[in-house]
């Protein structure tokens, strides 16, 4: 089980004190949270993707490559990797570049973005939402297990004897999760490639969560990659917490009620009551994510949105010390006991070498130059 941490990298001016931060400020806590989510002992920390105000990570190939710089073994993902405004040419070298830089500390998470008008700033119309994400995550696939690539499609001009470089670090692409709140098509999309299904409930009831959950292991095992409960499932979750559960109520309650996302709607009370996120003491929080299986089978990994709505970032590695010393080693010896033998680890790259049958070289080796680019026909492949 991986235990990690998610960021959306909002820039939210703290409701106590009324300071917002500026974005070099925003970004460099970023890089600080990562790091001391490994020296906690996390395993994940993952980032958003956003081409707006108030949030920062618009680049996360370019973040997370400087996290690997600085660790050596949190492994980086994202929590979004807008697979319906990015062009998947250019998704599949940026990650694969990031792969061999972190030597294979390296998965994403596809998604269609929760912002609307980012669809027009890339040239695309968010009517199109699903069938850009399935068109192109089709020609991402390929792309990563095909040296050679000839494509054509609906939203981007066609692919003639295409090579994405550099290819994947030891022949094997970055594992991938396909995240979705709703929409039941993406749950199928990860089925149908037998990619893993993140569901970022954080703000919906458990029942949705069960049911989305539910209709991607029933698809997986259609699509004949395993069982049902051998499904790669991830979760997403919020906490705060203080040693005394009252101290923490009235701690984060300013920064509930304020919140860009949530912020003057339903009580606090009412949204931990109906979401995961949870306010209280450490032993409230393993309480509460020691019972999520019960509802959506034995998963994979469960990453916590920690650093948002203006918290500072004294106050955030405070709930990682919680976070890493308290709660995660709790719940992976909850979490272990009964968990059936049958039932899979999350991916990693090694874990996905041994599956391909050990590490090969995947450079492309050919003849080109800058003008003409590489003539598939003298081009030779070394293995």
């Amino acid at each position: 089980m991986q235990f990690g941490i998610f960021t959306v990298g909002d820039v939210t001016t703290d409701p106590t004190t009324g300071r917002t931060p500026t974005e070099a400020e925003r970004i460099q806590a970023m890089v600080t949270i990562a790091r001391h989510a490994e020296e906690v002992g996390l395993d994940v920390f993952a980032t958003g993707e956003h081409h707006n105000p108030p949030f920062v990570p618009s680049s996360p190939t370019t973040m997370l490559g400087y996290i690997a710089a600085k660790t050596e073994r949190l492994l980086l993902s994202t929590s979004t990797t807008l697979i319906t405004t990015n062009d998947p040419v250019k998704i599949a070298e940026d990650y694969a570049m990031l792969q061999h830089l972190a030597d294979g500390r390296v998965d994403l998470m596809m998604g269609r973005g929760n912002t609307g008008p980012v669809y027009p700033w890339f040239g695309q119309d968010i009517r199109n939402g699903i069938s850009l994400a399935i068109e192109n995550y089709a020609l991402l696939h390929r792309l990563w297990r095909e040296d050679v690539v000839s494509w054509e499609g609906k939203f981007r001009t066609p692919l003639q004897s295409f090579t994405s470089t550099p290819r994947p670090l030891d022949g094997v692409p970055p594992f991938v999760w396909h995240g979705s709140i709703r929409s039941p098509e993406i749950a199928e999309q990860a089925a149908y490639y037998g990619d893993g299904f993140f569901h970022n409930n954080i703000f919906w009831p458990l029942e949705h969560t069960q049911q989305m959950v539910a209709l991607y292991r029933r698809r997986f095992e259609h699509y004949g990659h395993g069982s049902a409960d051998q499904a790669i499932v991830g979760l997403g979750g919020q906490v705060f917490m203080r040693a005394n559960s009252q101290d923490a109520k009235r701690e984060f309650r300013p920064y509930f009620d304020n919140a860009p996302v949530y912020g003057h709607g339903p009580s606090m009370e009412d949204f931990t009551a109906q979401t995961p996120l949870t306010v209280g003491s450490p032993q409230e929080v393993v309480d509460r994510y020691a019972t999520m299986r019960e509802h959506v089978g034995d998963y994979q990994r469960q990453l916590f949105l920690m650093d948002h709505a203006g918290l500072p970032l004294k106050t955030v590695l405070e709930q990682l010390d919680l976070l890493g010393g308290e709660v995660v080693p709790v719940l992976r010896k909850e979490l272990a006991i009964g968990r059936p033998a049958h039932v899979p680890d999350a991916p990693t790259h090694a874990s996905l070498v041994a599956k391909a049958g050990g590490a090969h070289d995947a450079t492309v080796y050919a003849a080109a130059d800058d003008v003409t680019g590489a003539s598939p026909e003298v081009a030779t492949v070394t293995r």
